[in-house]
């Protein structure tokens, strides 16, 4: 008889009890197993097929899943980019009785990347690993905002989207992390060190393993990070000094934390004494300016650049059709149905796996762009549509759904990567079907 399981989740998932969980993680059978790129771990981790879609499982202990299920929830409460924790489960043990370890749950993200599997089989070029460094930035002062001390940031602990030419990183392991009321300048400090030492020594791995661009300095790209937190920082919580009669600089501030992409709760506004000069200081609330004014006004759900460049769009379209007093959400309305979805629903069914909606109609007004411009003339959309399914989209690796060997042994087909503690998941394939 199977041993009696402890699951611990908000909403139960019947699947869940279809899985081995008599057998460690290292032996489950291959036909549970998804084929899906995945980072390194201190962890055995595995990514698994549940009913209709993925989840990674990590083995370790009761204390620290139930503790990092609960940060997970937490940071998700926040409406901080993280992945979604399912369930924790513990009271496995073999079918001779043996006890093994609990497993933390938590649901794959759909369209996101491991940073190595981010390049695909071309060196790390200068301009991409700076795109995800300025993304991990961003999510590292999101959390700080949130008054979470990460403890552990890096790379590796990191998952990657595509937004719209830029990358949206997301929080993976949260083990080491811990909420405070607000943290000190010492705390971001630590978190912002430990960062700079992480991806500093992922990057000289890589580089060891000639899979970065000769021009890529690991250190200068480290400390990138610093520079781009700091001054995002500055931007989002220091106060601002300007003579009275300078009153637009207050919207001027609130514009300029919107085109970062973030809402502002209130403003602390005050006079010195002489009452010639005003000092503001704005109070952040959240991230996603642009994808909550998208998903109100139209029901998509994208990142934020993706989210910047559809509004974009739709005021063009505004524009265009020559209404610019009429009701947004009338617009947006018509935008949707007579732009947006016809673009979707043009995409081949075999190809709608590469990359989500959002992102297929960003490159695709690039693509369109790019050929008006070269033949002198406004390309229908439609006819850049077939252009760029066919010389684009079609050539673009599958991002959805991954198959083939994880990330972990495509770098040791090619790299001469051979390190045992390395993680391995899932039937082996040529690498190159995944690049």
């Amino acid at each position: 008889m199977p041993a009696p399981l402890e699951i611990t989740a908000a909403t139960v998932e019947p699947a869940l009890l279809e899985l081995p969980w008599h057998l460690p993680l290292e032996s489950w059978p291959e036909e549970t197993i998804a084929a899906l790129p995945k980072g390194i771990s201190r962890h055995v981790v595995r990514l698994a097929y549940l009913a209709d879609y993925v989840v990674a499982i990590k083995e370790t202990t009761a204390e620290l899943a139930t503790r990092e299920y609960e940060v997970l929830r937490s940071l998700q409460r926040d409406a901080v980019p993280c992945v979604e924790p399912i369930a924790v489960i513990a009271g496995r043990r073999t079918v001779d009785g043996e006890p093994l370890e609990p497993v933390l749950v938590t649901r794959h993200l759909q369209f996101s990347m491991p940073y190595r599997a981010v390049y695909s089989s071309q060196r790390l070029r200068p301009e991409t690993a700076g795109r995800l460094v300025d993304a991990l930035a961003v999510l590292l002062a999101r959390l700080h905002l949130a008054g979470f001390f990460w403890g552990d940031v890096s790379l590796s602990n990191t998952l990657f989207r595509r937004d719209a030419g830029a990358f949206a990183a997301y929080l993976v392991d949260a083990e080491t992390g811990q909420f405070f009321p607000a943290l000190s300048q010492g705390q971001r400090e630590h978190d912002l060190e430990i960062a700079r030492v992480n991806i500093a020594g992922e990057l000289l791995d890589l580089q060891a393993g000639d899979r970065l661009d000769e021009g890529l300095d690991p250190v200068a790209v480290a400390q990138g990070l610093v520079d781009k937190y700091r001054s995002l920082w500055e931007e989002l919580t220091a106060p601002e000094r300007f003579d009275a009669s300078e009153r637009w600089r207050i919207n001027q501030r609130v514009e300029r934390l919107n085109e970062l992409g973030f809402d502002i709760e209130e403003l602390s506004i005050r006079t010195d004494e002489t009452g010639t000069a005003v000092v503001i200081q704005p109070k952040v609330v959240d991230a996603g300016h642009h994808s909550r004014r998208l998903l109100r006004l139209t029901g998509l759900d994208a990142e934020e650049n993706q989210a910047r460049r559809l509004l974009n769009d739709l005021d063009a379209f505004r524009a265009r059709t020559g209404r610019p007093s009429a009701d947004e959400e009338v617009v947006a309305h018509e935008w949707l149905t007579t732009v947006f979805e016809p673009v979707v629903r043009a995409i081949p069914r075999e190809l709608r796996g590469r990359l989500e909606p959002a992102e297929v109609f960003h490159q695709l007004l690039d693509h369109r762009w790019v050929r008006s411009d070269e033949e002198g003339r406004d390309v229908p959309l439609s006819e850049a549509m077939t252009s760029y399914v066919d010389t684009v989209l079609r050539h673009h690796r599958e991002e959805r759904t991954f198959v083939g060997p994880p990330t972990t042994d495509i770098l040791q087909i090619i790299a001469g990567d051979d390190d045992e503690d390395l993680d391995r998941t899932g039937p082996s394939r040529d690498w190159r079907d995944l690049v």
